[in-house]
């Protein structure tokens, strides 16, 4: 079987933006689900669908991300394999049109995450797609402090599984901060004996909890979401709001969030249906 979930950020969803959100995250999964209905590879649909949400302004993520402090685009990106633990991370990289395909490329060196002007430098040697930074801000730009990390975990056919995650980061940040985004072990992890979780919220209490360790530790093949939700329970004490997705090495579905909505689609080979959701609660109606 294939499986895919991804989410566009927990954060705040006005109700002019609900369609937008919806409509980009179904075309994300389309474009992931794409790659595994052709027997594609896990890390090759996660790539694809959040292609998607990082060409989407509707997304804080590559085209639409936060300005920091200065008014530049800073972005960070991860991605993890399950089966070897391979990962590929770039952090406050500038003047790239996918972040999440720099990651992907870093998979095969020894090195974990390369940062800023190195991590530029690498995308140029690897012959991805570079662009002027100012490029990444869109016409309508505008500072709300609402849009969050996007987040996506595979499961193809031979059973490997995915993860990957991708943002802007925060508006009005120090220039040069990283997040929990990039971290493995706080933004995110995959292990193909056990599953795989993506986290999206407050960053800085994300990390400092390890949230997604804390998940891959706690995960329960027939209740998933109660890793998650004992999870989020930690950052909740900190006064912090998050939102995570996992997926278990079986295909089962978790996701939760105490942010006021949290845009989430997924959809499996079990399911000839997509779904798309802007909160939990909207789901268990």
């Amino acid at each position: 079987m294939w499986a895919i979930i991804l989410h566009g950020g927990a954060k705040d969803i006005e109700a002019e933006e609900a369609d937008a959100n919806r409509e980009g995250c179904l075309i994300a999964l389309a474009a992931g689900r794409a790659v595994l209905e052709r027997g594609g590879s896990a890390v090759d649909a996660v790539e694809a669908a959040v292609r998607q949400l990082e060409a989407d302004p509707t997304f804080n993520a590559g085209y639409g991300s936060a300005l920091n402090a200065d008014g530049e685009v800073e972005m960070c990106s991860a991605i993890m394999e399950g089966a070897e633990f391979k990962i590929g991370g770039v952090t406050v990289i500038m003047g790239v049109r996918h972040p999440i395909s720099v990651a992907k490329a870093m998979l095969e060196e020894d090195t974990i995450m390369l940062a800023g002007d190195g991590a530029r430098r690498f995308a140029a040697q690897m012959g991805l797609e570079l662009c002027d930074p100012a490029e990444l801000v869109p016409p309508e730009q505008k500072a709300t402090g609402t849009h969050d990390t996007v987040g996506c975990i595979a499961l193809d056919e031979t059973g490997l599984i995915a993860v990957g995650t991708s943002t802007g980061g925060l508006d009005g940040a120090r220039p040069g901060r990283v997040g929990d985004s990039p971290q493995a072990g706080c933004g995110f992890y995959a292990d193909n004996a056990v599953g795989a979780v993506a986290f999206s919220g407050d960053g800085e209490e994300i990390a400092r909890k390890m949230l997604a360790a804390r998940v891959m530790h706690a995960l329960d093949p027939d209740d998933p979401e109660r890793a998650i939700g004992e999870a989020i329970g930690h950052v909740a004490e900190l006064e912090a709001e998050a939102g995570g997705i996992v997926l278990t090495a079986d295909g089962r579905f978790g996701w939760l969030h105490n942010s006021r909505e949290f845009a989430v689609a997924y959809q499996s080979s079990a399911h000839a249906e997509p779904r798309v959701y802007l909160s939990k609660q909207e789901e268990r109606r």
